[in-house]
């Protein structure tokens, strides 16, 4: 009541003009101002943030099967494993996170806890990298520790840190809400800035100046993410926790069943819901009814017993829930769909890191007297992610609205479909590039000699080059999308279930991995990946992930014309 009055004040004292509609709050919980807080003012420290984590994270993923293959002494196939479930592990943690955010401690304070546990990881491994000698089993797995480390320190960073940056825009301003999908591509841009770095400058360090260095640098720029973030506390701008969503969710279900007898009126408005404009869940929005999935609808029908009650005390959750609450469970319910054929996407980009990778090590690295490091290969991903963000942002969403009056040129799912086709153009040229690698090899008596071939390791930028295309209109489509279409208080839970695709990806291609190196062995057969690629056939594996990428490409279509958006009262 207290902090009603204080807004009330507020507003009648400033009439009103410079105030945030979104509920945003400042660190202390008081309404903010918005020409002092908030915008691309307090963008510039969230997206400074992003790079220098991004940089530190991917100092380590990207050159992290070198590392196992040469360091630690892992065959080809389980380096490979090992580095895509840890990737994955990265990308599961944020569902840790994003519920600890949108329930108990704000987005602010999740990022902050999470942050030092992600910088105490990156302290263990470089450590563990730093000894000399052999490695041991202690070594082996206080570098391992390290490592889980990062990825639990992640799970509070990856889900809270854009849907942070995208909150300092006021959804309410239609001068800063069109901004909110232009924050999305350049914090992709910042992400990608990092990775160029760790690309390049790093992977040279780990190579040439060793592991201890070549990690300590990232621990480095973890300290400076840190900081970055904290600098901007002043002028951020907050939103509250607005208690359990995966509670509010379990309450719709409960209170569905157990009126599972009960009839649906036929008129709408004799469901439940609260008076005012505002919802009873904290910092969120009132949600228009939809007349899908109508059986949950009865969670909102008010029995006599709901009625008794009501005129008494305030219902239970578990017996009546208010139509925003039953809106929020359909939304993922709709959103479900979009979310499972991302998946297959994220399994072709966790190649980069994997069997792209050790492609490239059977390749001819040479330029001239330069030698180039595979895991260099992997700049050029970002470099086309660095070339398509201003592209898009600039060119194709411009040219774009003039024929779609859409106010980001595409929508959400039509930008994602067109990085899905992009995918499978990369998996093409992965398996055409090791179609020709193998033939040379037959051609020069090399099948069975543990050599690189003597084919340009340069003929693989074509297949980065359209993965990162790719991800400049699936993924961030995808952040977007998971965004704009979650109920306001499941932001960072959405966003999360958005992060968590590139985890399943990364499984799912451990998975078929598994699979294929299983299958292809039977009988003491080679295999496709055998630990000597000149006698396996990694294009065959290339092939099965585009032909799954096409399949899941229709699936999605299919699924994308039958989405319907939210709309908020």
């Amino acid at each position: 009541m207290e902090e009603a009055l204080l807004v009330e004040e507020l507003l009648h004292e400033d009439h009103g003009k410079d105030y945030t509609g979104d509920g945003s709050v400042d660190l202390k919980g008081r309404p903010v101002l918005k020409h002092q807080t908030g915008n691309w003012k307090a963008c510039f420290f969230i997206l400074g943030t992003e790079c220098c984590e991004r940089l530190a994270y991917y100092g380590i993923a990207k050159n992290l099967v070198s590392y196992l293959t040469k360091n630690l002494h892992e065959g080809n196939v389980i380096a490979a494993r090992n580095v895509t479930t840890w990737q994955g592990t990265c990308y599961l943690t944020p569902l840790i996170g994003a519920i600890l955010a949108d329930s108990y401690w704000g987005k602010y304070w999740t990022i902050a806890s999470f942050a030092t546990v992600y910088f105490i990881g990156m302290v263990v491994l470089t450590i563990s990298a730093s000894l000399p000698g052999q490695s041991s089993p202690s070594q082996t797995l206080a570098f391992f520790l390290g490592l889980y480390l990062i990825a639990l320190g992640a799970g509070g960073i990856k889900p809270c840190v854009s849907s942070f940056g995208a909150d300092q825009f006021d959804d309410t301003d239609p001068l800063e809400r069109p901004k909110k999908g232009s924050f999305f591509n350049w914090f992709y841009f910042s992400i990608n800035t990092g990775s160029l770095i760790s690309g390049t400058i790093l992977v040279y360090i780990q190579d040439n100046y060793g592991w201890g260095l070549g990690f300590g640098i990232p621990t480095l720029f973890m300290a400076l993410a840190i900081g970055s973030f904290f600098i901007g506390s002043g002028i951020y701008r907050f939103q509250k926790p607005g208690g359990s969503p995966i509670i509010r969710v379990c309450q719709v279900i409960v209170a569905a069943f157990r009126k599972w007898r009960v009839q649906l009126p036929d008129d709408e408005s004799f469901l439940y819901e609260v008076p005012g404009k505002n919802s009873a869940i904290e910092g969120s929005r009132k949600l228009d009814h939809t007349n899908e999935l109508r059986f949950l609808d009865k969670a909102a029908v008010m029995t006599p017993y709901d009625a008794k009650s009501n005129a008494s005390d305030i219902p239970s959750p578990w017996r009546l829930c208010t139509i925003t609450q039953v809106e929020e469970l359909k939304i993922l319910a709709r959103m479900f769909p979009i979310w499972a054929t991302s998946i297959v996407f994220s399994a072709v980009y966790s190649q980069n890191s994997s069997m792209f990778l050790e492609q490239g090590m059977v390749l001819d690295k040479r330029i001239g007297s330069f030698t180039i490091p595979p895991a260099s290969l992997s700049t050029f991903d970002v470099i086309s992610v660095l070339i398509w963000v201003p592209v898009y942002d600039k060119i194709l969403v411009p040219f774009a609205r003039r024929f779609s009056n859409k106010e980001r040129g595409f929508t959400e799912l039509q930008r994602m479909g067109i990085g899905l086709f992009l995918s499978i153009l990369a998996m093409v040229s992965a398996a055409l590039v090791e179609i020709k690698r193998l033939e040379i090899a037959r051609e020069l008596n090399l099948t069975h000699e543990k050599v690189e071939v003597p084919l340009s390791i340069l003929w693989q930028i074509p297949q980065y080059a359209l993965v990162g295309a790719g991800e400049v209109f699936t993924c961030i489509g995808q952040v977007e999308f998971f965004y704009d279409q979650s109920p306001d208080a499941m932001r960072s839970l959405c966003t999360a279930f958005a992060l968590v695709t590139v985890s399943l990806g990364s499984y799912l291609s451990s998975l078929i991995l598994t699979l294929v190196s299983y299958f292809t062995t039977l009988g003491g057969q080679t295999g496709w990946i055998p630990d000597n690629l000149n006698e396996g056939h990694l294009d065959r594996f290339f092939w099965l992930i585009a032909g799954l990428s096409l399949i899941n490409l229709v699936v999605y279509v299919w699924c994308a014309l039958r989405y319907k958006y939210k709309n908020a009262a």
